[in-house]
């Protein structure tokens, strides 16, 4: 037709690929699961801090404690004999078992929203937790308390979750093999694995490991024990086959595999019971397994919560599940020591050139 333009047939071809096509979803985490919002509060005058996942429409959830040295809360409500089907938040804090005290403030901003389980005419929320210890940085006198886990409860959203030097990574640290002076800042990462049929499997990750992290896909040591120079990374997998497994007197000999506990959250948009959460959870500790040397010590207080909203119907493959939630502890922890900045006395990923 006379004046009119001419359009190469390539040119609509392309346009109609691009109005069809997606784009990858924005990495997001813990809050890619529909239902879920994660906060942070960090307590910067020390640091340390909690971290919080509000469930506000309840969800089913589960737990697994690997580290012979545990701090927790609530956390037998997640056994399959117990009586409660759902629960309304987790946290994790900072503090050591002082750390403990935030749960009440969690409880406090759930309850002032009528958040919970109905009980005898009050609204109760169901909130287990777990705690690190990370009282050797600063001022270990300054903790999170009750008004630390109200504040990261009102703070949570369901926006990407905030890595590094933040809630309850605010004081992590990793490499303490040898002590302080050859250790480094870890934090707290989140990741998420997106499977074809629309089931999400999310984790969040506080590190805050006495060794090593690992990179699984290389076998490379990415944060750790650093050498004496301070300017790069030794490999502890080398380091502790050369040394005894005999106690000796020596002084602060039982030190060494002190000031530990990396805590985490996994969860899925599936349709999980207690029983098949707590599996969930058990095999995700392989996530930890693959990205942390040593793991799971007796100075260690490991866990892995595992949470369950059900927005996806169907029968679950746990097993399938229960994979990608180890995949997806590991690649928050290697996010977790990749998004820390360093403070006085541990430098970070980023610092070792």
């Amino acid at each position: 037709m006379k004046g009119a333009a001419v359009v190469p047939i390539v040119t609509l071809a392309l346009a109609g690929i691009a109005q069809h096509s997606t784009a990858p979803p924005a990495h997001k985490g813990l809050t890619a699961i529909t239902g879920l919002k994660v906060g942070h509060h960090t307590l910067a005058e020390r640091p340390t801090g909690c971290t919080v996942v509000l469930a506000e429409g309840g969800a089913v959830a589960g737990v697994d404690v690997r580290g012979g040295a545990p701090g927790s809360i609530e956390t037998a409500l997640l056994h399959p004999f117990a009586s409660a089907e759902r629960i309304h938040g987790v946290v994790l804090s900072g503090g050591s078992t002082f750390g403990v005290h935030t749960q009440k403030g969690v409880m406090d901003y759930l309850e002032e929203r009528n958040i919970g389980i109905r009980f005898g005419g009050s609204t109760i929320p169901l909130v287990p937790g777990a705690i690190l210890f990370d009282l050797r940085i600063g001022d270990g006198r300054i903790r999170p308390g009750r008004d630390c886990g109200y504040a990261a409860a009102k703070a949570a959203s369901n926006a990407a979750v905030a890595e590094g030097n933040v809630g309850a990574g605010a004081g992590a640290t990793i490499g303490k093999l040898d002590g302080p002076a050859h250790a480094m800042k870890a934090g707290i990462g989140s990741s998420e694995i997106r499977l074809q049929d629309g089931v999400i499997v999310a984790a969040l990750v506080a590190v805050n490991a006495v060794g090593d992290v690992i990179d699984p896909a290389t076998g490379k040591v990415v944060a750790g024990r650093r050498t004496d120079d301070g300017k790069g990374l030794l490999d502890v997998r080398t380091v502790l086959r050369s040394r005894p497994a005999i106690r000796t007197p020596q002084a602060g000999a039982d030190d060494a595999f002190a000031l530990n506990t990396t805590i985490g959250i996994v969860a899925t948009n599936a349709r999980l019971t207690k029983l098949q959460a707590n599996r969930v959870a058990q095999i995700a500790h392989n996530g930890y397994a693959r990205a942390i040397t040593p793991v799971h010590t007796s100075n260690d207080g490991d866990a892995i919560f595992a949470l369950a909203t059900g927005e996806v119907a169907g029968t679950p493959n746990v097993d399938m599940i229960a994979w990608a939630a180890s995949e997806a502890v590991a690649e928050a922890i290697l996010r977790a020591v990749r998004a820390a900045t360093s403070i006085p006395g541990y430098p970070a990923v980023r610092d070792l050139k």
